[in-house]
């Protein structure tokens, strides 16, 4: 059996149980006060997938935490496929991870193989590749949110490429899941703009105000697009705006959403790196990266 060990436990994270698990609560503690920005989490169970952010949990674990603990409140489901955005060296191709497990400091979380071979079987659009899996961050921070809270529901891990393959691949993820009645949930993985001199991208300058316009304006732009389901329009606007560093994991998450029947998408809470340190670390920031939990429905 093929065990993925984790790359950023430690780092991103904390590399032993108890710390992972204390962190884990805290993440979940935050998550469940009050955002005043967001939506209400709908009462339906019907909830077919999510977007969450994937930086180290002290800036993003509880913005996260707010989307796997709705849908653990709707139902546990059988598994999650987790598209997730691509930070390392990959290829054109979509890269599936189609068995064995995931290892976190919580144990081993097991891939659904059978509908990993399903899915691969009949998309025709990504590859089998557990090594392109070794050292990317994006899925692996959100697993042990689901051990923690859906431990039973097994994983399907796809790290999708921004191009033109996208929105095809999660649409014949979503036909194949659909027509093999698969209890499951679709996850993108995906933080927003990356803003300061830190990234290279400083279009209204630097602090304050330019912090400000990534989070209202350009920040905005890929929730927007992310709320009216426009999944063809996901990976243009990321090339143009640089709003998402996963919009491949977005555009394939929408499509196989509204092939599973999604209408509408719910905005939990916007946040920026920004917002969550400045009360810890009052010196001045001048880079931020935008996060967003939203929920599909």
């Amino acid at each position: 059996m093929i065990i993925r060990e984790p790359a950023v436990a430690g780092r991103f994270y904390s590399g032993d149980r108890a710390g992972c698990e204390a962190e884990l609560r805290e993440c979940l503690d935050r998550a469940a006060r009050p955002s005043g920005s967001a939506e209400p989490v709908p009462d339906e169970k019907t909830i077919l997938g999510g977007i969450v952010p994937h930086a180290g949990w002290i800036c993003s674990g509880a913005v996260a935490a707010r989307v796997f603990k709705a849908i653990a409140d709707s139902r546990q489901p059988a598994a999650i496929v987790i598209f997730g955005a691509i930070h390392v060296p990959h290829g054109p191709a979509a890269s599936l991870f189609d068995g064995g497990a995931w290892e976190t400091p919580l144990g081993l979380a097991e891939v659904d193989a059978r509908l990993a071979n399903r899915l691969h079987s009949q998309t025709g659009l990504m590859e089998v590749d557990p090594h392109a899996h070794e050292n990317e961050h994006s899925i692996e921070v959100e697993v042990p949110f689901i051990q923690q809270l859906m431990p039973n529901t097994m994983i399907v891990p796809i790290m999708v490429p921004p191009n033109e393959n996208a929105v095809p691949l999660g649409a014949a993820i979503g036909r194949t899941a659909k027509s093999y009645g698969a209890d499951v949930v679709f996850i993108a993985s995906t933080d927003l703009t990356h803003y300061g001199p830190g990234y290279g991208f400083l279009p209204h300058g630097r602090g304050g105000a330019g912090l400000r316009w990534a989070k209202e304006v350009n920040d905005r732009r890929m929730i927007d697009a992310i709320r009216a389901l426009r999944e063809s329009e996901v990976v243009d606007e990321a090339k143009a705006n640089q709003n998402a560093c996963g919009a491949g994991a977005v555009a394939a998450t929408l499509a196989a959403c509204r092939a599973c029947g999604a209408t509408r998408a719910t905005l939990l809470e916007p946040t920026t790196s920004f917002d969550v340190l400045s009360d810890r670390y009052p010196e001045p920031m001048t880079d931020a990266v935008g996060y967003a939990a939203m929920l599909i429905h």
